[in-house]
């Protein structure tokens, strides 16, 4: 599957130059292929994740790009060189893991110069440099600190700050958030974004959360099987999944096929509808004529689940099957969509939200 750069996410101009280009990488353990034999480019300055479950080969690629592990065949070119057998300290990149790696035994501000100590940077750059690192990531006054005084938030930081201040051409994101609780989590979703785009670095971010995903980057990759499914702008991801594996993974969806597709859709074949398009209501409530542009389904409610800010219903459809539906609780009670269990309903949806897989809509 190759997968080149396209018009920029953003301006939608010319394609900029490509900070990471990876050609036939593939990677073994023993009998077990984790990479199995990935085209992509992702773009300087770009926000790219890796997306997939464990096992994928989303970690194993980012490992490789690193230096960290040697593919079984292919190439890595960064920013047009090929630095397949390059050792990792000759690489343009950095990397920040999921457990930060920060020295205990030293302060902030000597964590963050280390980096720099290792380059053998000149004494009197180096503290300016990881000063105004500190400073990028908004932790000025934290510098004589050390790491067990700080948040979960804070050390998260100090561990970007110690990357950035090598000034890479590509920082490297290994679940970086993944130790942090939900609301930490969010929070730092949106400063790490706001971070990469002041510091125009390209960011290489992998991570097995839909939503972080979504929320974070320019483009994704979903990775299966060692597989790139697919490679799209979060909201092309999602409106338009391009197998059945991405359709159920980013988000929740729900698939249409065989039998059941020809009764409700009037079509072969297979396709998704997600749960937010689709409207519920009492079956025997008054009867309207339906447009031609609507997609209608009976059923029966069989469970309900409280989301706090919506409501989730799984539908029995009579064609086979069910759907799920999520009404967000923004009008009446929340009592009476939990008591639609057991209730026959019908369901709609307009008929352009229903996305074919593997085919034209």
């Amino acid at each position: 599957m190759t997968t080149p750069l396209t018009d920029s996410p953003v301006t939608g101009t010319a394609p900029p130059a490509t900070a990471v280009s990876l050609r036939g990488l593939r990677k073994t353990f023993g009998p077990v292929t984790a990479v199995d034999g990935i085209d992509l480019d992702v773009a300087e300055g770009e926000f790219f994740s890796m997306l997939g479950p464990s096992g994928s080969g989303k970690t194993t690629v980012l490992r490789m790009i690193a230096g960290f592990e040697e593919p079984t065949e292919g190439r890595i070119l960064l920013g047009g060189a090929d630095v397949t057998g390059r050792p990792p300290f000759a690489r343009d990149v950095n990397t920040v893991f999921q457990d930060y790696a920060l020295f205990p035994h030293m302060s902030v501000l000597q964590n963050v110069e280390y980096g720099l100590r290792v380059k053998r940077v000149e004494r009197r750059l180096r503290r300016p440099r990881a000063l105004e690192a500190l400073e990028t990531v908004r932790l000025s006054g934290f510098e004589d600190r050390r790491p067990h005084q700080l948040s979960g938030g804070q050390r998260q930081r100090v561990a970007l700050a110690r990357a950035l201040v090598n000034r890479p051409k590509v920082l490297l994101l290994d679940e970086p958030l993944g130790a942090l609780d939900l609301k930490l989590r969010r929070e730092m979703q949106i400063e790490l974004k706001a971070l990469q785009r002041d510091v125009g670095i390209t960011f290489v971010f992998v991570t097995h959360d839909q939503e972080e995903a979504l929320t974070m980057s320019d483009r994704i990759a979903v990775f299966s099987g060692g597989r790139i499914e697919q490679v799209a702008a979060p909201a092309e991801l999602y409106e338009h999944p391009a197998t059945a594996f991405v359709a159920g993974f980013v988000g929740t969806s729900n698939l249409l096929e065989g039998p059941v597709a020809r009764a409700v859709l009037g079509r072969e074949g297979l396709f998704t509808v997600r749960p937010e398009k689709i409207h519920m209501q009492p079956r025997d409530a008054v009867a309207v004529a339906v447009a031609s542009s609507l997609c209608t389904a009976d059923g029966v409610v069989r469970e309900v689940v409280y989301l706090g800010s919506a409501t989730q219903s799984v539908v029995d459809l009579d064609a086979g099957g069910s759907l799920i539906v999520l009404q967000q609780n923004l009008r009446g009670s929340v009592q009476d969509k939990l008591d639609l269990r057991g209730s026959a309903v019908r369901l709609t949806w307009l008929r352009e939200h229903t996305v074919a897989i593997g085919g034209p809509a």
